[in-house]
């Protein structure tokens, strides 16, 4: 089976990468935190956290391999880097030892990931629409895991909150991309696999965010004059922290050699 490359699917194959590397490459990046997280408790939720976004990612791969033939190797272990089209928000390196950087990548990306999820709700792809219902179940929990963060760390002003301020000013850029069409965005919505355009969808995820940040008196850059990154990710165009993280996930597969499997020697041989 050929590999998934950007510019070549079909919209329910375009619409599903998106949802399963987005949940798979940020699950990644939430793993780096384990036994580091600043408190027990918020080493155990992370952890819980990352788990439930790689079932997700799972849930999402296994369509494409039910409803498209692909196999799994060919959408993880052995996929050209370049092929992977999600946003580049998920795959940031995390400064060293920086939680609020963390707490607030997790937050932009909970608020874009529940408006999504609406708006798949109700997909004309059946498949989709049932496994929504499940993942809506679990986001809910993560979104209030960051909140509950990001009010704990800009509460008392001094150096938390200078981090989260730091954070938004470094990511906000990043998690506009997660609105970013692929060139199949028209197709996608015309034919109902999600009811509403990333365009409205980010509309409403501005309306939410600013707000919320604001409130925490945090500055949120002005989305219409913030300096996008070159790399948006939907075209498989990344930032140079995506190749280490690549690797570093993909490593074990080939180091046990499963890419080139051992076969039983034919008794004619």
């Amino acid at each position: 089976m050929a590999q998934p490359a950007p510019g070549d699917l079909s919209p329910v194959e375009a619409q599903l990468l998106r949802l399963a590397d987005d949940e798979y490459v940020l699950a990644e990046r939430y793993t780096e935190w384990q036994i580091f997280a600043p408190t027990p408790e918020a080493d155990l939720a992370l952890a819980n956290i990352a788990q439930d976004e790689f079932g997700h990612a799972r849930l999402w791969y296994d369509l494409l391999q039910d409803e498209f033939g692909y196999e799994e190797p060919d959408l993880l272990w052995e996929r050209d880097p370049g092929n992977f089209v999600h946003s580049p928000l998920v795959e940031l390196e995390t400064p060293d030892g920086d939680w609020a950087d963390t707490v607030v990548r997790s937050y932009l990306y909970d608020v874009a990931e529940r408006l999504r999820l609406d708006a798949l709700a109700d997909s004309s792809f059946d498949p989709i629409a049932d496994r929504v219902r499940k993942v809506q179940s679990e986001e809910g929990y993560h979104r209030e895991h960051a909140q509950s963060w990001l009010d704990r760390l800009t509460g008392g002003g001094g150096d938390a909150h200078r981090r989260v301020q730091s954070a938004v000013d470094r990511l906000f850029p990043y998690a506009l991309t997660l609105f970013a069409p692929t060139a199949n965005e028209d197709e996608i919505v015309a034919a109902g696999v999600r009811t509403r355009a990333l365009a409205d969808v980010r509309a409403d995820w501005l309306d939410e965010v600013v707000p919320y940040l604001e409130s925490l008196d945090v500055v949120v850059p002005d989305p219409s004059a913030v300096s996008h990154p070159d790399e948006v990710g939907r075209d498989g165009s990344h930032t140079g922290d995506w190749a280490a993280l690549h690797e570093e996930f993909t490593a074990t597969y080939h180091e046990l050699g499963f890419d080139d499997p051992a076969t039983l020697r034919s008794e004619n041989a």
